[in-house]
């Protein structure tokens, strides 16, 4: 017995330590910094294009292209722009952690563009506006369009700092650089194309990021798969631990991810992302159609659910080449999103250029974001927060001074918030829709509640917006507070280390890692009190739910001032509404003008009586 713990001694000191092991894997060289630094300057080159070549001229071609740009690039804009380093980082990250169940969004995505091509769009499409909070002030009044915009304001500054910091963490992982060094960089590059080039240079290098963000993901996957062996060996692994599975059926909102969760969830959140978010709608209205609008609609899903797809196979590979050695408990990845560039380093490290590829995927999905949210951001800031309060139009140059003002601001100011996000304790994925529902859900029910409900009026938008913010401020804040101090946990699916080739620090205090709440009892097992249910709630739910709560509330107060639907210009409303309202107000003429008639004839009966 003292001969094989002996044994065992003398072999964990021949094993390289988890930080000679983490430094040997950082052998970022030449040709990768090489090909990422080309990604960088292309994408300022096409800004150089569009600003001072192609140069734009006036502030509708700053800010939606003039409304005559192409299906195709539009389309991979809008792919490039909602597939940020969050889904590409944090996907697999999610499959690792907790199974491939995330992966059945996708019915909530396709249920999204059904409903986006019939509801929303042909609103936006027809009234052919820049900013999509224009609508709010047609349809209720400056008031409810200011709140929209500020609404949309604190999604954009709690959503891009962690756009920003995730190709940092992918960064850090391959090359040892801290997250704080180059976070200002790559923002630099990427508030000079969108100030100097405006929507088209974004849309342009939107294209060139989406192609190098599939080349660099399917590289590490087909790799990756060649070295296990092929596809079985990869499914197999993830089978036996449990991670290939269906979601739960059961209908209890507090499970994490339920088919419902996942598919009306889901729903609610890409909805609100893709159909009322200036984001996304500023795509859309660039394209001259309705009918072009929609196609790009179905490219849009098709592109996202197939990058979404290959994330989750990621995740997949991830766990079948570590299953024996999790990097996460021997802390080789120091976070938890940052897998997928360890596995990178594991599987392309001796191939010169490669990791160079897969990082500039990385910062090209991160680009592409936080380029459309600073053009739309400027959008916002001349359309809504100051046109509106200024009796006289600006000069071209004052605006177009203003727009680049707002890119270089806000740009800056997310670049600052790194340093927030850095402690904010989970994984990006589910962080970035916890946090982005706060405002998302108050906004999906405000535009639905103008687009659906004629009958709901400017006060109940007002006060339900307004309610909305403020539960979701409150459930969000609170539920990722609890994340963070480990009072909320949610169960992972198992991992082990007994085939590790390096010595990593034991952890052997229980108490060491639990939260301040957790005790033990007589048998050294740590109990955590839960917290208060509704903390629990499924992050899916949270837009959803912000939605409801807005939409209860608006239609509560409209109910005691009553709006009359027929001073309603109908291009406000879905097009079936318009049909309705139509209707009703066909019914309403011919019941009046029979009243006029009945009151008519019985006017003239009443002489001959005499």
């Amino acid at each position: 017995m003292a001969s094989e713990g002996l044994a065992n001694e003398l072999l964990s000191d021949l094993m390289p330590t988890v930080q000679e092991m983490s430094r040997s894997m950082q052998n970022f060289g030449f040709p990768d910094y090489a090909i990422f630094i080309t990604m960088l300057v292309s994408c300022g080159a096409v800004g150089v294009y569009f600003g001072f070549i192609k140069k734009s001229s006036g502030e509708d071609e700053y800010l939606v292209g003039g409304r005559n740009m192409s299906t195709f690039p539009v389309s991979l804009s809008l792919i490039a722009s909602f597939i940020s380093g969050i889904s590409l980082l944090g996907t697999p990250t999610e499959v690792y952690v907790y199974g491939v169940t995330y992966l059945f969004v996708g019915g909530g995505v396709v249920l999204m563009g059904i409903v986006m091509t019939t509801v929303y769009l042909p609103v936006f499409h027809d009234l052919k506006l820049t900013s999509t909070y224009e609508y709010l002030e047609r349809r209720f009044d400056k008031k409810t369009r200011l709140f929209g915009s500020v609404l949309f304001t604190i999604g954009i500054i709690t959503w891009l700092p962690i756009v920003i910091y995730v190709p940092a963490l992918a960064f850090n992982q391959v090359t040892g650089i801290n997250v704080h060094v180059i976070t200002p960089f790559v923002c630099i590059v990427c508030i000079f194309y969108t100030c100097v080039g405006g929507l088209k240079a974004v849309v342009w290098t939107d294209v060139i990021q989406t192609v190098v963000m599939f080349g660099a993901i399917l590289l590490v996957i087909v790799k990756g798969t060649l070295n296990l062996g092929g596809m079985e060996v990869v499914i197999q692994r993830n089978l036996e631990s449990g991670r290939l599975e269906l979601p739960d059926t059961d209908w209890n909102p507090l499970t994490r991810h339920t088919i419902w969760a996942l598919i009306f969830g889901g729903f609610g959140h890409w909805l609100q992302t893709s159909a009322v978010n200036q984001n996304m709608i500023q795509r859309y209205l660039s394209l001259p159609t309705l009918v072009a609008a929609k196609r790009a609609v179905w490219i849009f899903i098709f592109g996202a659910l197939s990058l979404v797809g290959a994330c989750g196979y990621a995740g997949m590979l991830i766990y079948a080449t570590y299953h024996e050695c999790d990097p996460l408990t021997t802390k080789l990845a120091r976070a938890k999103d940052q897998l997928l560039p360890l596995l990178v380093m594991d599987i392309l490290g001796d191939y010169p250029g490669l990791p160079g590829l897969f990082v500039a995927g990385v910062f090209s999905a991160a680009l592409s974001s936080l380029s459309t949210g600073l053009n739309s951001m400027a959008a916002v800031v001349i359309e809504d927060f100051i046109k509106p309060f200024r009796k006289n139009a600006f000069s071209p140059k004052v605006a177009d001074l203003l727009m680049k003002l707002t890119v270089v601001t806000l740009g800056t100011l997310c670049a600052g918030l790194v340093f927030v996000v850095e402690r904010m304790g989970t994984h990006v994925l589910q962080l970035s829709m916890s946090l982005g529902s706060i405002t998302n859900g108050p906004s999906l029910g405000i535009f639905t509640m103008g687009i659906l409900f004629p009958w709901i009026n400017s006060m109940g938008a007002l006060i339900g917006g307004a309610s909305g913010l403020g539960v979701m401020a409150w459930l969000s804040i609170t539920a990722q507070a609890a994340i963070s101090s480990g009072h909320l946990r949610f169960d992972e699916k198992p991992v082990s280390t007994e085939g590790c080739t390096y010595t990593f620090p034991k952890v052997e205090n229980l108490l060491l890692f639990s939260p301040p709440n957790a005790v033990l009892n007589g048998t050294d097992e740590v109990i955590v009190s839960e917290p208060w249910a509704l903390y629990r709630l499924s992050y899916l739910w949270y837009t959803l739910a912000g939605a409801l709560v807005s939409m209860s509330v608006g239609l509560l107060v409209s109910i005691v001032s009553f709006q009359d639907t027929k001073k309603l210009d109908p291009l406000l409303v879905a097009p079936f509404v318009r049909r309705y309202l139509k209707a009703r107000t066909h019914n309403v003429d011919e019941e009046n003008m029979h009243r006029m008639i009945s009151t008519s004839q019985s006017a003239e009966e009443v002489p001959a009586k005499h």
